[in-house]
């Protein structure tokens, strides 16, 4: 099967490790990987700041880039719901493609969820908001974890709750956005966990850097970055 990636530009310009991860990930799972090098931004920075023409000019780019595409997956659910749901409504038609979160690739398209992945450590998932109430991936990424040669998976409390980034929120509302962050981080620390995971690496740098700020033992890590770790090399 051959699909086509769409980094998004925060794993582009900041979390490349997780691009290559995926692309390790769907690889050794038989599925051509193309990566359209001309994709740039999904246009939801410009949206949720109030530009839907900005936007919308960057959502007709999207559908160009990847319209000869089969399916496009995205190692975001923010920008995959994104798409999802307001590129039609931006560009006036639906998006050429078929665009998936990896999890929901992976569990719903591959219908696979033992990965062959190794990662021998105690791990915290957060769902977070746009993969679970936009997406509605479900408990997809905690099958795949479960699945997780050499992983404890463990609960971590008040999951279901908001870190805290919430895009623009995090710059509009700093002290409630750092609150909320420390509380999440307060939760992965008493759950017992050395990782916390989550499939959206906007969320994951207001987790690490609140995680860093407070000295805390807790490391973040993407779920591509799990996945795609081996016995023979684990990517920490």
């Amino acid at each position: 099967m051959r699909i086509a990636l769409f980094v998004t530009c925060v794993n582009d310009l900041l979390f490349p490790g997780t691009g290559i991860a995926t692309v390790r990930l769907l690889e050794r799972l038989g599925v051509e990987v193309e990566f359209p090098k001309a994709q740039t931004c999904c246009g939801q920075m410009q949206y949720n700041t109030g530009y839907p023409a900005q936007a919308g000019v960057l959502a007709e780019k999207f559908a160009r880039d990847f319209g000869d595409c089969a399916a496009v997956v995205v190692p975001s659910g923010s920008c995959g719901a994104f798409i999802r749901d307001v590129h039609p409504r931006l560009t006036g038609t639906g998006a050429p493609p078929p665009v998936y979160e990896l999890t929901e690739f992976l569990v719903d398209v591959l219908k696979v969820e033992d990965v062959g992945a190794y990662f021998p450590y105690p791990v915290a998932y957060h769902p977070t908001c746009h993969s679970s109430r936009l997406l509605r991936v479900g408990d997809r990424p905690l099958r795949l974890l479960r699945a997780v040669a050499g992983l404890e998976l463990v609960e971590l409390p008040g999951a279901q709750e908001c870190c805290g980034f919430g895009g623009t929120f995090a710059v509009k509302n700093p002290d409630v956005s750092a609150a909320m962050g420390a509380d999440k981080i307060a939760h992965a620390v008493e759950s017992g966990a050395r990782f916390l995971a989550a499939a959206d690496n906007s969320c994951l740098m207001h987790l690490g850097g609140t995680a860093t700020h407070q000295n805390s033992p807790i490391r973040t890590i993407h779920l591509a970055e799990i996945l795609a770790s081996t016995r023979d090399e684990v990517l920490v």
